[in-house]
């Protein structure tokens, strides 16, 4: 419903003021507010597979959850700069391109270091669960 009420009220704006600098840092609100929401602790976890879960440090999702609110706000930041002194044809290029692209690139930095930090993990782990079963395991052999 806050969702709607939002639309409604930014689309009235847009109409009422038939300004296009408006239009144009409208997406910094919506980059602002989801900065906020990503500044809740912990936020990511509940987002994250089992196997991520189980391996990864604590601290990890936490960062990691940080670090997506610093992007947010920092695309929201360069969108306003954008918006005001640059080009109509760089801001579209920066929303439809640049803003996208790096998310996504974000997104798969992500991954990558999670999936190293939960391959070690698991090495780690598989490592000491058979130096400690290997002396046992020669005791009931012999």
């Amino acid at each position: 419903m806050i969702g709607l009420a939002v639309v409604v009220v930014l689309s009235a704006a847009s109409i009422a003021t038939q300004s296009p600098r408006f239009v144009m840092l409208k997406p910094s609100l919506g980059h602002f507010a989801i900065a906020a929401a990503m500044l809740k602790r912990g936020w990511m976890s509940r987002y994250l597979p089992e196997v991520a879960q189980r391996y990864l440090p604590a601290n990890a999702p936490v960062i990691a959850g940080y670090a997506w609110a610093a992007l947010m706000a920092a695309l929201g930041l360069a969108n306003i700069l954008i918006a005001l002194y640059a080009p109509f044809a760089i801001w579209v290029w920066f929303i439809s391109v640049g803003a996208i692209g790096a998310k996504v690139a974000a997104f798969v930095l992500q991954y990558a270091v999670f999936r190293v930090i939960i391959r070690a993990r698991r090495r780690a782990q598989s490592a000491a669960i058979g130096t400690m079963a290997g002396p046992s395991s020669a005791l009931l052999k012999g």
